[in-house]
């Protein structure tokens, strides 16, 4: 089964109190202590964002490594990717992320790690990468269409309640057709797949929303949010 967890926003190192996103990543890999590999490319492996993996994950049933490509700890990044449950892609710079993760043939085997089974997560780059398309300030002045892997069809926006110029841009260039019609998450929520289709929709925050984009319009899809399923299913 073909997992993929696009998360909008959230998580440990933008929600560092509220665990549930995180949880429900975790509860997908149906074992008692999975192992969740953390991927920060995108930030440059930056030290911090490592670091506040290491300080959730550990507290967590789970065991927790992180993969650099900046500083590898192994020249088998098949193997070790292979050897893991869930991977969790962090945030930064698109762009970045897609031409490292090709250079190092890193795109094939997540592919790889996707068809066997293993759980793909992420948030912002780590959302976007999944998809066709998505939207991006990789270049720096402003947002950009831009092309990813694949795995998932259509486009994605993440943050799309977050940052201000999100929403406006995202639906304009569906409009236009610069950039296919798909998927927009709020901060908070996250678009679980099985294989290509939707199988359900979660949050953190009690008003964070998912929204089907298409020329002219937006569908708002159901959310779950997950506090209420918690109370009622401690």
């Amino acid at each position: 089964m073909r997992q993929i967890i696009a998360m909008g926003g959230g998580g440990f190192s933008m929600e560092p109190d509220n665990p549930l996103l995180d949880h429900y990543i975790l509860k997908q890999a149906n074992k008692a202590r999975p192992k969740i590999c953390f991927i920060p490319t995108a930030s440059g492996d930056a030290d911090s964002y490592i670091d506040k993996f290491y300080d959730f994950f550990n507290q967590q049933h789970c065991e927790p490594s992180h993969l650099s490509l900046f500083k590898p700890h192994t020249r088998n990044l098949e193997a070790f990717v292979l050897q893991q449950d869930i991977i969790y892609v962090g945030g930064g710079n698109t762009k970045n992320l897609l031409v490292l993760w090709k250079e190092w043939g890193l795109d094939r085997i997540l592919e790889k790690a996707w068809e066997q089974g293993i759980v793909l997560a992420g948030l912002s780059a780590g959302s976007i990468c999944w998809y066709e398309q998505g939207i991006t300030d990789s270049y720096g002045d402003k947002l950009e269409p831009l092309d990813a892997l694949g795995f998932l069809p259509g486009s994605h926006c993440p943050h799309y309640d977050g940052e201000a110029e999100r929403r406006p841009t995202y639906r304009q260039f569906v409009d236009q057709g610069v950039i296919q019609s798909g998927i927009a998450v709020d901060d908070g929520a996250a678009v679980h797949y099985i294989d290509h289709d939707i199988k359900k929709i979660v949050s953190s925050r009690p008003a964070a929303k998912v929204y089907r984009v298409y020329k002219g319009g937006e569908e708002e899809l159901v959310v779950e949010y997950l506090g209420e399923r918690n109370l009622l299913n401690p």
